[in-house]
């Protein structure tokens, strides 16, 4: 009964070489997970340098943005009030004054409209293509936009295509009026690469205080310049992609 006995127990050197086997595998399973750790560590102290570096990007254009609307309000201000213009914190500049631009329903700039573009566009591609402005400014666009209405018998689908191709064609002779300007031609290799015309139809009416569509105020063009702040995000999230 003792050799039986001795036979079910294991033998010392047995339970050390069990001892050992479950040293070696909590000793591997502590060693990924310090792995795991580092790695994770890593990666969080990689992504806080990132977002630091979004946020320090961010930053620079809003200062950029704040600084370019300064300078374009120092310029026109005075000018706004007679062209029935504003201009806006998302440097985008609306002319409102729908008797100065166009005929209704026509694309050809009425000649009040083109004095005022004659006068306006220089001064404003001037400020835009100074040295700390100009290799980051991604677009400057001619926004043609126009009220709901086209008349009557006209349906709500029916109306939105006429006034997009009215505003398409309105943002078209702009901006061929402004590129032929004389005073603008030592700029006009920078301006083909950043203006573009953009007809925009009914899509972003004004509305007034009570959610109602302002008809008046709707017929507008607008210059409205975009920077290049997206562009540069993008490419430090690709430098540092897999």
């Amino acid at each position: 009964m003792a050799n039986l006995n001795s036979g079910l127990e294991p033998s010392p050197s047995d339970t050390l070489e069990q001892e050992e086997h479950w040293v070696s595998v909590s000793d591997l399973m502590g060693g990924l997970m310090m792995v795991f750790l580092l790695i994770s560590v890593i990666y969080m102290v990689q992504l806080e340098i990132e977002s630091r570096k979004i946020k320090d990007v961010a930053i620079l254009y809003d200062r950029l943005r704040t600084q370019l609307y300064e300078d374009l309000h120092r310029e026109f201000a005075d000018d706004l009030p007679k062209w029935g213009a504003e201009l806006n914190r998302d440097l985008s500049l609306r002319f409102y004054n729908t008797e100065l631009l166009f005929d209704r329903g026509e694309a050809d700039l009425n000649p009040a409209f083109s004095d005022i573009l004659a006068d306006f566009f220089p001064r404003y591609v001037a400020i835009l293509t100074q040295p700390k402005y100009r290799q980051d400014i991604l677009e400057v666009r001619i926004e043609g936009h126009t009220s709901s209405d086209w008349g009557l018998d006209t349906s709500p689908d029916e109306a939105y295509i006429r006034n997009m191709a009215l505003s398409q064609a309105r943002t078209r002779s702009a901006l061929g009026y402004v590129l032929a300007l004389n005073s603008v031609a030592p700029e006009k290799a920078w301006l083909t690469a950043h203006l573009t015309a953009n007809g925009l139809s009914s899509s972003k009416p004004v509305l007034n205080a009570n959610g109602v569509e302002d008809d008046a105020r709707s017929r507008r063009v607008e210059f409205r310049v975009r920077t290049d702040a997206d562009g540069r995000i993008a490419t430090i999230l690709q430098d540092v992609s897999p």
